[in-house]
């Protein structure tokens, strides 16, 4: 691939995958500073509220909560069937933007079908996703301030949480999906933590250049994945180029992790998931979802 066109850093290549909606996403508002945007971030541009899913809580526990940490509490979501215990649990891990409604709405989905599904709020630290003007703002002032080994940790403490106190699960059965940012993420918790049975990465980042933030990506990572992921991307992803994916496709082959699995929608953009914005594809969404809930019900037996 040229090298112009091939991205060089994450951040811009998360500018660059955000930028076919031409839209900043922010957040209106968070829940008395714990963090927590209470609904859609301005950023994202005008909602698109006519393909918004919007899932309720009937039968389902859900509601913030605060993850402990070695440096204070981590505000959180989670969202479970209000009846019963030990539910395998799944980790949702945040777009760029924060844990606002969409991500919200994923766990509420998640406690639907059966399982324990929390969504840290991994920027808490930085600020607020919320106040920001644009995507750019948010990259540079929050998101490249994050560093990926603190990043696991959190989500360490947020397993934790989750296998104890109010959450019920079992942590025996623990999954993680993630987006965009979340996505990348995806890929190297699961190589953090040998305790991840299965993985959902929706078009994260696999390979880049590094720095002090971010020093490995998950192309450097596949040797110590050995959990089944399953990766859903977007064949035309301005910032996550094809070959790249193919080139996470063949190393996880020839690591003999052939349990993972790489999806790639033709004529498909970046966050084609997200319901709430111009990239929304709906026929891939829901085939993706369909895709995740055959691999969770699979994988986390």
């Amino acid at each position: 691939m040229p090298d112009d066109i091939r991205p060089t850093d994450l951040l811009d290549a998360q500018k660059t995958s955000l930028q076919p909606p031409a839209m900043p996403v922010g957040r209106r508002g968070f829940m008395a500073g714990a963090g927590i945007a209470t609904g859609f971030a301005i950023a994202a541009g005008p909602v698109q509220a006519q393909t918004m899913i919007t899932t309720d809580t009937v039968g389902l526990a859900a509601g913030m909560v605060t993850v402990p940490t070695a440096s204070g509490g981590m505000p959180a979501y989670y969202a479970r069937p209000a009846q019963g215990d030990h539910f395998a649990v799944v980790i949702v891990v945040q777009e760029i933007f924060g844990v606002h409604e969409h991500i919200k709405d994923v766990c509420r989905r998640l406690a639907k079908a059966g399982y324990l599904a929390v969504a840290p709020e991994l920027y808490f630290r930085y600020g607020n996703p919320a106040t920001a003007p644009d995507v750019q703002t948010v990259l540079r002032d929050i998101v490249s301030k994050v560093p990926d080994a603190e990043v696991m940790t959190d989500i360490d403490a947020t397993v934790r949480w989750a296998g104890r106190d109010v959450g019920k699960g079992d942590t025996s059965k623990l999954g993680i999906t993630g987006f965009c940012w979340g996505g990348r993420v995806v890929w190297l918790y699961a190589a953090h933590n040998p305790g991840v049975k299965s993985g959902v990465a929706w078009y994260g980042v696999v390979e880049g250049e590094t720095n002090a933030m971010r020093t490995q990506h998950p192309i450097q990572q596949v040797a110590r994945i050995k959990a089944p992921i399953l990766g859903l991307y977007g064949g035309a992803d301005a910032g996550i180029p094809n070959d790249g994916v193919d080139r996470m496709r063949a190393a996880l082959r020839a690591s003999g992790n052939t349990a993972s699995e790489i999806v790639t929608y033709p004529d498909t953009p970046h966050a084609f998931h997200a319901d709430y914005r111009p990239s929304y594809r709906p026929e891939q969404a829901r085939d993706g979802w369909r895709r995740l809930e055959a691999w969770f019900a699979r994988t986390l037996a």
